[in-house]
């Protein structure tokens, strides 16, 4: 057999001849109009890409080689309840945990009993501020030499609060004695980037908000960074733009790391995006979620949080837990994303737009540092208002049906009854209090016409 190179058979084509042969197969049609479209983001979508597409930049960076982790998300009523729930996840394809704890008095001893902590790595969503029981955690990190990672985002809680847990200077101090007594920990600071993408901030703002957000911690913290950050993403259903939004999100970190002295290393978990999901036509959830997996895997994210199709208005269900942990089995062990390490290094269109999307994420977070910084601009309103600008142009596409969503605003069954199997509330909840600022509040991109249908019923 020959060994020469198929492709040497062929010549090259250089991007200029593409379009030209393009121009001329669209019969006078105008090639800008007819074939290139502008995002959100504000790039434009070429036809095609090829090798000149991709710029010598600044950025000497490639995505990560890890497989990525089936992770179980637990919320902790019961210590024991929860333990039973995270050993039958684990027997059931889970990877890793990740516990949701709302209080200090959590036993962890209770809640981590027979499970491999050398083996399973942990995750600890915290929404209280005690320094105390981190070191709790820290401690049996150094005991069992586990992977343990605690999600502390004091900034991300007042996003999405509007409060900090005490005050600036306390939950600051909290902080501090965290980075500086859990060394033993994989991860001790995160930063939160799910409420911004709920909320319906464009990739660009989920990108820039994200960095400014993790420039807060390092401008008051850096010397005690001794551990990764772990950023908390959620993905939506734009397949393409979101694999490039976690790439970008590595290098951008990569960047600005580089400029502090930290490890430029990061840990990237993600969860799917709740502004697209119904609550009528439940199942078609089930599809966006696959193709929101697909492209956590194909950015490089370390860890995936399955996600019931029907979380938005049910309690958990075993069932529903245990298809949502299969799809992402499914991706891993049938269909071989577990056998490939970066797979979108070296495609044109991916690494066009995370460069395109790292630069525009860059501009804007420097023009947030040239305004006071993001805890400034969330004081003054300006983040928030962004961010509600962003939504409502969506929110118009959804309603005038240039953006579709199955099962809400298109091939609708006008049938369907769902009232009395609603056991949690699905729709932004009002609760007016005081607050130190605006917080950002997720919705979804169906609750209007949702509200009306269920008015509707009988």
């Amino acid at each position: 057999m020959s060994n020469t190179n198929l492709f040497e058979a062929f010549n090259s084509v250089s991007a200029k001849g593409w379009k030209q042969k393009i121009q001329y197969d669209l019969n006078g049609a105008d090639y800008n109009n007819t074939l290139i479209w502008q995002t959100p983001e504000d790039i434009n979508v070429k036809p095609f890409y090829n090798k000149e597409d991709l710029t010598e930049g600044a950025y000497n960076f490639k995505s990560s080689k890890k497989s990525f982790k089936i992770t179980q998300t637990i919320f902790v009523n019961s210590e024991d309840k929860s333990n039973t729930l995270a050993k039958n996840a684990l027997q059931d394809g889970a990877d890793a945990l990740l516990f949701i704890i709302a209080t200090a008095h959590c036993d962890l001893d209770k809640l981590l009993k027979d499970i491999d902590l050398f083996s399973v790595p942990i995750y600890f969503d915290l929404q209280f501020c005690a320094s105390k029981f981190i070191e709790k955690i820290n401690a049996l990190a150094l005991e069992n030499e586990a992977s343990f990672y605690v999600n502390f985002d004091i900034i991300g809680h007042l996003t999405e609060d509007g409060n900090w847990y005490s005050t600036l200077q306390a939950d600051h101090k909290t902080l501090e004695t965290v980075l500086k007594n859990c060394i033993h920990l994989k991860s001790s600071v995160s930063v939160n980037l799910v409420g911004y993408q709920n909320a319906g901030a464009t990739i660009t703002q989920q990108l820039a908000y994200g960095l400014a957000h993790a420039n807060e911690y390092l401008n008051t913290f850096s010397k005690l960074f001794y551990t990764k950050i772990t950023f908390k993403v959620s993905v939506g259903s734009n397949y393409f733009f979101e694999i490039a939004k976690l790439r970008a999100l590595r290098l951008l970190w990569h960047t600005l790391a580089t400029e502090y002295d930290v490890n430029t290393q990061c840990n990237i978990i993600t969860i799917p995006t709740k502004r697209n999901k119904t609550i009528y036509e439940s199942k078609t959830n089930i599809l966006r979620t696959t193709t929101e997996y697909m492209s956590a895997v194909l950015g490089g994210a370390d860890n995936i949080c399955n996600v019931p199709h029907d979380t938005i208005f049910r309690k958990n269900h075993t069932s529903a837990e245990r298809m949502s942990r299969h799809q992402l089995q499914s991706l891993k062990e049938e269909h071989g994303f577990e056998n490939v390490t970066n797979p979108t290094d070296g495609s044109y269109y991916i690494e066009a737009l995370t460069q395109q999307l790292a630069d525009k994420a860059l501009t804007l977070f420097k023009d947030i540092e040239a305004q006071g910084g993001f805890l400034k601009l969330l004081k003054d309103g300006l983040i928030q208002k962004k961010i509600k600008e962003s939504a409502q142009k969506e929110q118009e596409l959804f309603d005038n049906g240039e953006l579709t969503l199955i099962g809400a605003n298109a091939h609708c069954n006008t049938e369907t009854v769902i009232k009395d199997k609603l056991e949690l509330y699905p729709f932004v909840k009002q609760n007016p209090r005081k607050t130190l600022l605006e917080p950002i509040i997720p919705r979804r991109l169906a609750e209007n016409s949702e509200q009306n249908r269920l008015k509707s019923e009988n």
